[in-house]
């Protein structure tokens, strides 16, 4: 099966620039989007049309804000998060087989010590579900807009953002946590250390054409699927948003 993540940064706006096409012929089993920015009733109606025959919607309850969509060709029980009170729709959890599957858009901690106090809060607390799906045998597959870079590699600055949220050195552990507790950062374990592969560039100073990035979008895996994986992406040749998909082909 083939995965794939994408933070669209609206979906109405990626619909109207036809960003979406590409995704009918490029054999994808499931897609997780992030920050839709869209009701239900506002979702435009190519998404219907991409030949996904289940999906699922979580809208922040306010407009024009986060949201996230997932569409999959398989059968699975979808359900909005089990961890968080999630008014901002933020977390949608599809359980196929013994396997839970999560399409995320983590909390940005940059407006201040309370939003990063609340991004921090969120990591701890669906660090313990997830941890406590292992615990009961289950697997768990994680995708979405993290919003962290993990090491200097994975971004094109890293000394100049070091006091900047998405690179501080507590959010930056906790990815250290998860790695710990047995998950796998699939696209480093299958490309090793390769560089200047980044998911995310501001929309200022040209910084995606000179590609100064950052790679915040992820697909982890628990330790009990890795003999099943057999290939992570990026697809940075993708356009429409600030981000790009990336994604994973794993044999489930």
């Amino acid at each position: 099966m083939k995965l794939v993540s994408w933070n669209i940064n609206g979906i109405r706006a990626v619909a109207n620039k036809n960003a979406l096409d590409w995704i009918k012929d490029a054999n994808i089993d499931f897609v997780g989007f992030q920050e839709i920015k869209a009701k239900e009733d506002q979702i435009p109606k190519i998404a219907y049309e991409l030949g996904f025959s289940n999906i699922s919607i979580n809208s922040a309850t306010r407009p024009g804000y986060s949201g996230v969509m997932s569409l999959a060709k398989f059968d699975s029980q979808n359900f909005k998060s089990q961890f968080y009170d999630d008014d901002q729709g933020r977390v949608l959890e599809h359980i196929y087989k013994n396997i839970h599957i999560f399409n995320i858009y983590f909390p940005n901690g940059q407006q201040g010590d309370d939003k990063l106090a609340y991004k921090m809060d969120f990591y701890a607390k669906f660090l313990d579900y997830i941890k406590n799906l292992i615990n009961q045998g289950k697997s768990v597959i994680f995708c979405g807009d993290v919003n962290t870079a993990h090491k200097e590699i994975d971004l094109t600055h890293p000394k100049a953002n070091s006091n900047s949220s998405g690179f501080l050195p507590c959010e930056r552990a906790w990815i250290d946590e998860v790695i710990n507790a047995g998950f796998v950062d699939t696209f480093r374990y299958i490309n090793g250390d390769i560089e200047q592969k980044y998911s995310w560039w501001s929309y200022k100073m040209k910084a995606r054409e000179k590609n100064v990035g950052w790679r915040i979008d992820y697909f982890f895996i628990s330790q009990n699927l890795l003999d099943k994986l057999k290939n992570a992406f990026i697809l940075s040749e993708i356009y429409g948003s600030d981000h790009c998909p990336v994604g994973i082909e794993i044999d489930i």
